[in-house]
């Protein structure tokens, strides 16, 4: 797992420039409503490092994309949100991918920043410090704001949500694909990007 800043940036046109920005919490990791606050405390959902690994396998740039606002509460450390994602890389390694960076807002909503989602600060720092082409790449999260988000940067939104969560897509702000897990995401992703790539390589000189 790589600092975003530290990544030499590719051209545009380039397959490696897509990416997928993936949410943590109720993505990767069952939510918590008091935050998850230490490793022992995280539950990976069923699929997740798998889904990861296949978009990683499949020349796709994994982003995890993530507001942790009980950093700025002062509820944990950052140190402490920075050794999960730390652990989580591990273990995607271990299985065969990789998360190729982490980015993420810590501060508290009242700080109104502008790294914070539904802002699409992130992504355009993807943009500029990693290359990513956002209007070739993906947003998957569980919440409007991920989806607002990904709009607002010109990314394709992706919405996941369990069946026994809050009507499917009844509240975002446009109309996107719902999967229950990351797994249906990421498939639908890999289709896409199939078909991205064929696109690119049929008008290539």
């Amino acid at each position: 797992m790589v600092d975003a800043g530290k990544v030499t940036p590719v051209d545009r046109p380039r397959i490696a420039s897509r990416a997928v920005f993936i949410d943590r919490d109720g993505v990767i990791f069952r939510n918590r409503d008091d935050y998850i606050k230490n490793w022992a405390e995280v539950e990976l959902l069923p699929g997740a490092v798998d889904a990861i690994v296949r978009l990683s396998q499949a020349g796709l740039r994994v982003v995890l994309l993530t507001n942790q606002s009980a950093i700025g509460r002062r509820i944990v450390s950052r140190q402490v949100v920075e050794d999960i994602h730390h652990r989580l890389g591990q273990i995607v390694v271990a299985a065969g991918g990789r998360i190729d960076a982490v980015l993420m807002c810590p501060h508290h909503p009242a700080a109104h920043c502008r790294c914070r989602k539904p802002q699409p600060g992130l992504l355009f720092e993807a943009e500029t410090q990693m290359g990513i082409h956002l209007a070739s790449s993906w947003l998957v999260g569980d919440q409007p704001s991920d989806i607002d988000a990904a709009v607002a940067a010109g990314c394709f939104p992706i919405l996941v949500r369990p069946l026994n969560g809050s009507a499917a897509g009844d509240d975002l702000p446009i109309a996107c694909p719902v999967f229950e897990s990351l797994s249906g995401a990421a498939e639908f992703v890999l289709i896409a990007s199939r078909r991205q790539t064929a696109a690119l390589e049929a008008s290539a000189p």
